[in-house]
């Protein structure tokens, strides 16, 4: 993680992230994918009209030609709903899903039967026939977050699924390292490899996403996304930003809000609630200060394009390397971040990161810097939102509110955040998801065949 503590002994000085990155991808030579169904993905979305300076980041930073940027944005939109279609079909023999080359034209499915070749190709997908589902590699890591609860992971600070390799990967500082943490979390013999490296990332130290914002006048971080809980605005940041009752001041130091929830370590999450003098709006700072809006919280696909936007660094993008990674701080473990190839440093913590317009999280730490370009991780979006009760700011404005009781789980309602393979029933029809997302008011499982297929 990248940040300052105070004597507190958590407080950190961060700064936000960026902005961009959707799940998507076109046809290969291989096969042709069935007619698109009248609402595309990347309509949906909002990934077929992406704001310019979006475009020309990620044509910079992912060292684009013009015209790549966009067509990027709208192939990872449609493979991220073909990838779900296919993660439903296939059901446990599902290995994963991620997307490939400068336009994200080549979108990968991977199953453990040689028999769900021709399914898979039939979406316009490749097919890999791996040995391991998906749900045997988060098996494996659930070991290894347990045994780093009885554990030292200082000299094994990253570990991840690596769906593209089909298995879990454990950095490490030594080989020798690696292989006690391995042998604890008795994981050895299940495929697990080592990365030996001698990165170790730390906290970025130091109402709009991306801008600074400052708490207890010691530490500094930057706002993720803005989000509303009944009638309260607020936003969105890391956890190791602030605890509970922590105040905060702006950008211009002006009064702003005060901590109303924060986990960390195990999450990195948080929200601010802020005061009248403060209106939420679904916008991040982009490019040059420009700035783009937030139009959903659809999870982006491995390898598709992303952007994040910070107080210290501005804006930078780069592509998204593993979900579902563990990542151990000298200040604790955190579990279930994104890793990316964006770069950030000291004051971009708590920052927002976009894929297209849809959010996918905050800043939580990383290494390197972005001048000699480094790693980062993030907290995704949807469990901040579903962990404290919120609601993401949205434009056109979020209709729906916070998820209902438990015995309501059936049914779709807006606010509510869903995973990909959740089952919901509206008009008596039963709807399977395909991406995980938090439902808004013009999401409706009937209207948007790129979230929701039918049973």
């Amino acid at each position: 993680m990248l940040g300052r503590h105070t004597a507190a002994g958590r407080r950190v000085a961060l700064t936000a992230l960026g902005t961009l990155a959707l799940a998507g991808v076109a046809p290969t030579a291989a096969a042709k994918p069935p007619p698109a169904p009248a609402s595309t993905a990347a309509h949906t979305l909002g990934a077929d009209r992406p704001p310019a300076a979006v475009v020309r980041a990620m044509e910079r930073d992912l060292k684009l030609k013009p015209g790549q940027g966009a067509k990027r944005l709208v192939n990872e939109a449609e493979a991220g709903a073909r990838a779900g279609r296919l993660r439903n079909a296939l059901g446990d023999h599902f290995a994963g899903a991620w997307v490939r080359g400068a336009t994200s034209a080549e979108l990968t499915v991977a199953t453990t039967r040689a028999a769900d070749v021709s399914a898979i190709q039939a979406q316009g997908a490749k097919a890999a026939v791996v040995k391991r589902p998906l749900t045997e590699l988060q098996a494996v890591k659930k070991k290894l977050d347990a045994a780093a609860d009885r554990t030292k992971t200082r000299d094994t600070p990253v570990w991840y699924v690596d769906v593209p390799a089909n298995k879990v990967v454990v950095q490490a500082t030594k080989r020798s390292a690696a292989d006690a943490f391995i042998k604890a979390a008795a994981v050895q013999g299940e495929g697990v490899g080592v990365v030996v490296s001698e990165v170790r990332p730390r906290l970025f130290d130091d109402v709009v996403g991306g801008d600074a914002y400052y708490i207890e006048s010691s530490a500094r971080c930057s706002i993720g996304f803005s989000v509303t809980k009944d009638q309260q605005q607020g936003f969105a940041s890391a956890g190791h930003c602030g605890e509970r009752g922590d105040t905060t001041a702006g950008f211009n130091m002006a009064d702003q809000g005060e901590f109303q929830s924060s986990t960390f370590p195990l999450k990195d999450m948080s929200w601010v609630a802020v005061n009248s003098n403060w209106t939420a709006t679904p916008d991040v700072k982009g490019e040059g200060g420009q700035r783009t809006q937030v139009t959903g919280s659809v999870q982006a696909l491995v390898g598709a394009s992303i952007c994040r936007s910070g107080s210290t660094t501005g804006w930078h993008c780069g592509t998204i390397q593993q979900h579902d990674t563990s990542v151990t701080y000298s200040q604790g473990t955190v579990e279930g971040v994104t890793q990316t190839t964006v770069c950030a440093e000291p004051g971009d913590s708590g920052g927002p990161y976009l894929s297209g317009s849809q959010a996918q999280g905050v800043t939580s730490g990383g290494s390197g810097n972005c001048t000699s370009g480094g790693t980062t991780f993030y907290q995704p979006i949807n469990p901040i939102l579903s962990d404290f009760g919120l609601i993401l700011k949205t434009t056109p404005a979020q209709s729906g509110t916070p998820a209902p009781p438990e015995n309501a789980a059936d049914t779709w309602t807006a606010g509510r955040v869903y995973e990909a393979g959740a089952t919901v029933t509206i008009a008596g029809v039963r709807y399977q998801c395909l991406q995980s997302h938090q439902a808004q008011g013009a999401w409706s499982p009937s209207g948007t065949p790129a979230l929701w297929q039918r049973m």
